[in-house]
């Protein structure tokens, strides 16, 4: 497939950007803040700390094999994290999966995503819809990706990674037999917040991103867009030292750091989150990979649907792979 699959657009710019597959697959990686690696492992080393006291609701509701509650736990600085937990109705766990979203949040779950036997948390990032909102936090995008930007200790991405870490130990305290396969899935917003938790946190077997943010910031911030990243670039521009921020925050950079196998779904086109971007963490990263081309993302197209089975099922065979066992 390729991005000519989308024949017109009424975007006022391109969302290839001029790139092609070829050219993707080049896109490299800035260079890391000499103290990147003791910022985060330092962050971790917090969040591993924290007491999440898990607090698992009354069913909501059971379907296709699959129960599903809501969930609470506590996150770093305190911050009680809402979302759901979803589990074998058969009581049988195999796995375990923490699911993050999209900018914008969640208001249901897929139980379709997880593989049978998965024990799964799907949390909601602080400040985002719909059980972690907060009037402390910004919930739309374009606030929330500079909320607490001009530091790398106030900025809400750090929350947001320290979310999926405690994500994990909530996971792991209500449902131990998740233990043994544990992934870490995240598109977009969450693929970049992924990416970011993944290098620090070796109860993670394996991870899997789909068209993930963040990716090499100082390419990033000359690439218009229509997510969040536009926020960035126009924050930018009136406070240019925001760089040394985004340095700490590079999904490209801390994919370089990553070990464990990781599936990649980047895409050719995507007015959202510029290609460049997507593919640099995938190109990034230290360990075992799998990319899986998409012709486009954050849009419509006539081959969306059957794209996105083919994902599903490639993500399936990469995971059925990676088990060890």
């Amino acid at each position: 497939m390729t991005a000519e699959a989308i024949e017109t657009h009424d975007f006022p710019f391109d969302p290839t950007y001029g790139y092609d597959l070829d050219r993707l697959l080049q896109v490299g990686t800035p260079e890391a803040p000499a103290d990147f690696g003791d910022f985060w492992q330092g962050a971790y080393a917090k969040a591993l700390a924290v007491d999440t006291a898990p607090r698992v609701g009354a069913l909501e509701e059971e379907r296709d094999g699959v129960r599903v509650h809501a969930v609470s736990y506590t996150s770093v600085g305190g911050f009680r994290v809402g979302g759901w937990l979803t589990l074998p109705a058969d009581g049988h766990v195999t796995h375990g999966m923490v699911v993050l979203h999209g900018y914008g949040g969640r208001d249901a779950v897929d139980v379709t995503l997880p593989p049978p036997g998965t024990a799964a948390i799907w949390p909601c990032a602080r400040g985002m819809a719909t059980r972690s909102l907060d009037p402390e936090i910004p919930a739309t995008a374009a606030e929330h990706v500079v909320h607490g930007i001009a530091s790398r200790e106030t900025y809400v991405h750090g929350g947001c990674v320290a979310d999926t870490w405690c994500a994990a130990s909530a996971l792991l305290a209500l449902v131990p037999g998740a233990a043994r396969q544990l992934a870490l899935v995240g598109g977009s917003f969450g693929g970049g917040i992924g990416a970011l938790a993944l290098p620090w946190d070796d109860r993670f077997h394996h991870g899997l991103l789909t068209v993930p943010s963040f990716g090499n910031h100082p390419l990033r911030l000359t690439l218009p867009c229509t997510g969040s990243g536009e926020a960035v670039r126009a924050h930018y521009t009136r406070h240019p030292e925001v760089t040394e921020v985004l340095g700490y925050f590079d999904a490209a950079v801390a994919a370089t750091r990553v070990r464990v196998p990781v599936h990649v779904g980047a895409a050719l086109f995507d007015p959202a989150v510029p290609p460049p971007g997507q593919f640099a963490v995938h190109n990034a990263l230290g360990g075992p990979k799998e990319l899986f081309v998409l012709t486009a993302g954050h849009v419509e197209y006539p081959a969306a649907a059957e794209e996105d089975a083919r994902l599903r099922a490639a993500q399936r065979e990469f995971l059925a792979e990676a088990d060890p066992r």
